[in-house]
């Protein structure tokens, strides 16, 4: 971008993101004042009561192709949710989420083999298990009542909290988690445990 001249009253011309921060906090000034604006819900009052925060708010998606894990906190932390092609016109109430999105990544898909090895304690000891295909129940299929560390080594999978690929769920990608109680690499979901996984299918996308 090249250097602007100055003005010719001997002052400096403003910038253009200048122009446009003070003429979003113009509109934004106009939106908190007037009541009946769209938009003026999304302007909520902090705790000082001078000033508003913006708050962006989703009450539904559409993926056109692709499968993603959306989060309920930012840096992809919380609450993970999985949702692949398709409309989603009121995913809070579906999934039971009591925040919007904060975070999303797309899961890239996987062509091959599927191939992971679960274990009943953490850093990789107890009983093992090498799975290959969906399982609804380690219980019935293992005689398994807790599953604290795994290793995948191909594939992409989503891991359930309960039997029948219900309840909260997390996603797995290829490597070692060493603990899962702990929360290490859970993205803030310490102490779940897992009963069901599932293979994330190239036929999904």
């Amino acid at each position: 971008m090249e250097k602007l001249q100055d003005s010719p009253e001997g002052g400096t011309l403003p910038t253009l993101q200048d122009i446009y921060s003070t003429r979003c906090h113009m509109k934004a000034k106009k939106t908190i004042k007037d009541l009946s604006h769209l938009s003026h819900g999304l302007f909520t009052l902090l705790p000082s009561r001078r000033r508003r925060q913006y708050r962006p708010w989703c009450q539904s998606c559409r993926v056109e192709n692709g499968c993603f894990m959306v989060y309920d906190r930012n840096n992809y932390m919380g609450n993970q949710y999985f949702i692949r092609r398709g409309d989603y016109p009121d995913y809070m109430r579906n999934f039971g989420m009591s925040d919007c999105i904060k975070s999303c990544h797309m899961i890239p898909m996987h062509r091959g083999n599927y191939r992971m090895r679960i274990y009943e304690r953490e850093n990789f000891g107890g009983q093992m298990h090498e799975m290959m295909d969906d399982c609804d129940s380690i219980m019935d299929r293992y005689r398994m009542s807790d599953c604290q560390s795994c290793n995948v080594m191909e594939g992409h999978w989503l891991m359930y909290e309960q039997n029948h690929f219900r309840g909260r769920m997390r996603y797995m990608r290829p490597g070692e988690c060493k603990n899962f109680s702990s929360g290490m690499g859970m993205g803030g979901m310490r102490g779940m445990r897992f009963m069901s996984m599932r293979r994330i299918m190239d036929s999904w996308y």
